[in-house]
Order: C-alpha cells, then structure tokens, then sequence
C-alpha cells in the first residue's frame, strides 16, 4: 500500500470524506520487511473514507433428495472504500504524506 492508494476494507462506521487512523501491521520497504509487534506500533497510517462497496453476490442453494426441500440463500458483503492519505513512521524522515 502507498499513498493515494483506494482500498476495500470490511464495513466501517463513518461518514463520507471523514478521516481515521489505522495501525500497521506489516511494514515492507524495498527489501526490509517489518512484522515484530514492537518495532510495527510506531507505524501508523492515515485514510479517508471514500464510500461504500459491495462485493459480489454469491448464491447459495440447497436441496435435498426425493424430499421437495429446496433453499435458495444468497449473500453480498458489504465494504468500505478508503483512500491512503499518510503514513507517518517511528522516525520523521520516512513520513510520506498525500500530495494536496
């Protein structure tokens, strides 16, 4: 993920245009890849939500035998849209903010 990067997150709570802040939980730079919990908890991410989405709709559909038992289920998940705006590291060298 980069800055001005638009991703699908799980349904959040929020309003159109309002911004929030996430934690990381991995840090990949070039070859440098971060997962230890300690050194991560500096890293934090700033998104702003675009809006809503839904993914694609999945048909379930279940029968039985000889028993005239039919169900017809169907389901589509529901996300939210957010654009990355900044990401702020331990050390304020690698701060990347959104080009205005």
């Amino acid at each position: 993920m980069s800055v001005d990067d638009v991703l699908n997150v799980d349904k959040l709570s929020g309003d159109v245009g309002s911004s929030l802040t996430l934690p990381a939980v991995l840090v990949v730079d070039d070859d440098n890849v971060i997962s230890d919990p300690a050194k991560v908890s500096g890293y934090r991410i700033t998104a702003e939500i675009v809006g809503a989405a839904a993914g694609p709709k999945i048909n379930m559909i279940h029968y039985r035998n000889k028993t005239g038992y039919r169900r017809r289920l169907g389901h589509r998940q529901k996300y939210t849209q957010l654009r990355v705006t900044g990401i702020d590291a331990p050390n304020k060298a690698n701060t990347v903010k959104a080009k205005s």
